[in-house]
């Protein structure tokens, strides 16, 4: 939920300050009564494709997807369009990472935001064509974009000669088949063209060779909402918006779930800290609970402990204490929870998840699932914590493919941080001999 105690502006909440009470979807009349539109109005009536991505580059605008690249570095990969090739737009709706719902908002409660987001993008890029890749279960959210892509087509801000002038713009929606690894930009592309959902190699980047080999711009739901604010308001705006201490621009959906009293999303300035969320926001934990870890930003984050919860949350300083703050929206921790039997199920997700396309993520994943199984049956041998430590390692960045296997790792090797001792009381004592076929991988390794 968003609080409706807070008071929304279009100056110090961009993303927010148009949302209904009712929680029903703005529609396009209501969008427009509320400056919707006016800043694509003004990109392309006054502003040139290289002064958008200008604007976009100085404001500092970071992905919202959970890389946090920079966005009018991204933007300016792709060069200008002087052969009049086809170049693609892709919008990556497919939120998959467990305990995020940031994008699901947006779409289904201020999906003309996007689609402006989207024909800024559109025209600045001198792309022709843009899809909306969306997960399959965003049903809702499905059906409220087809109503506001509608909604545009009518009112000539869709299709060819968009106001009179020269850009044209199709847009389609694409739901995926409903896979994790499709949130990593190339393997998402590879779907998208029919095809199985596996990383490419990069380079080329998609900015180079893309969707069918073509010049292609993929962005996040919440980044590309972004846009329009930032070229209505300017780049000093934006860039005042977050907190003094915080190197990052504007604002971020950010939240809290799992035994707090008020779980929610809040559009919040970079920079506030985590316990400020929890505690002003989210009301603390639930009675009888206490807090005893939390991951920043998704369930491929590091866990971190009470004693970070004063860490402002932006990209650099939740990195700065060992974890990543990806999607911004965390998940509290309560007590009562076995740390074993949560990195297990996180494992598990990540493990079914693998596109299996390299050896360490395809097979190092259901290992680390079988000695967490053993250890939480109280059945694990005394060499098993040294293996997980190793396939820590040995999945970790630059062993893999992709960030997928790397980013499963993350909370299993901070949990081992944090909370070794329940991983040692997994430990059976009747299992003092070591596996032999793990001495053997221990020795290789």
């Amino acid at each position: 939920m968003i609080l409706e105690k807070y008071c929304y502006s279009p100056e110090r909440q961009p993303l927010t300050w148009r949302i209904r009470a009712d929680r029903k979807p703005v529609w396009f009349s209501e969008y427009q009564s509320k400056n919707g539109y006016m800043a694509f109005r003004k990109a392309i009536v006054n502003l040139s494709q290289s002064n958008i991505i200008e604007l976009i580059n100085k404001s500092g605008l970071r992905g919202r997807g959970g890389g946090g690249f920079l966005t009018g570095l991204k933007w300016s990969m792709m060069t200008q369009n002087k052969s009049g090739l086809v170049r693609y737009l892709v919008c990556n709706a497919d939120e998959m990472e467990p305990g995020t719902y940031k994008d699901r908002f947006l779409m289904e409660r201020l999906p003309h935001l996007l689609l402006e987001g989207i024909l800024i993008a559109g025209y600045a890029l001198g792309v022709s064509v843009a899809y909306i890749f969306l997960r399959y279960e965003y049903m809702t959210a499905a059906e409220y974009l087809r109503i506001a892509i509608n909604e545009i087509r009518s009112a000539g801000l869709l299709g060819k000669n968009i106001l009179n002038t020269e850009f044209n713009l199709e847009l389609f929606i694409h739901t995926g088949a409903g896979r994790y690894i499709c949130g990593e930009e190339t393997a998402l592309l590879s779907s998208l063209e029919g095809n199985r959902a596996i990383p490419r190699a990069k380079p080329p980047f998609p900015a180079q060779s893309g969707l069918w080999g073509k010049p292609t711009c993929v962005n996040n739901v919440e980044t590309l909402c972004n846009i329009p604010g930032i070229i209505e308001h300017g780049v000093s705006w934006y860039k005042n918006i977050s907190v003094k201490y915080s190197n990052d621009s504007g604002t971020k959906l950010m939240g809290f779930s799992g035994k707090v009293k008020n779980p929610g999303i809040w559009e919040l300035p970079f920079g506030i800290t985590a316990r400020e969320i929890l505690e002003d926001y989210a009301y603390g934990m639930c009675n009888g609970f206490y807090l005893k870890a939390w991951q920043p930003g998704g369930a491929s984050t590091d866990f971190l402990i009470e004693n970070h919860l004063d860490t402002p949350m932006d990209f650099d300083n939740i990195k700065s204490v060992g974890s990543r703050f990806g999607t911004g929206i965390a998940v509290a921790v309560d007590n009562t929870v076995n740390m074993v039997g949560l990195v297990r199920n996180l494992e598990e997700f990540f493990s079914r998840e693998s596109c299996g396309w390299c050896t360490p993520c395809r097979d190092g994943l259901p290992w680390v699932v079988k000695l967490l199984i053993a250890l939480e049956k109280n059945s694990g041998y005394p060499e098993d914590l040294i293996m997980l430590e190793h396939l820590c390692n040995l999945l970790g960045p630059g062993k893999t493919f992709c960030a997928h296997a790397p980013g499963a790792m993350e909370p299993l090797k901070s949990a081992l941080k944090y909370f070794r001792d329940e991983f040692e009381l997994g430990v059976n004592l009747n299992n003092l001999h070591t596996r032999d076929n793990n001495i053997k991988c221990i020795q290789i390794i």
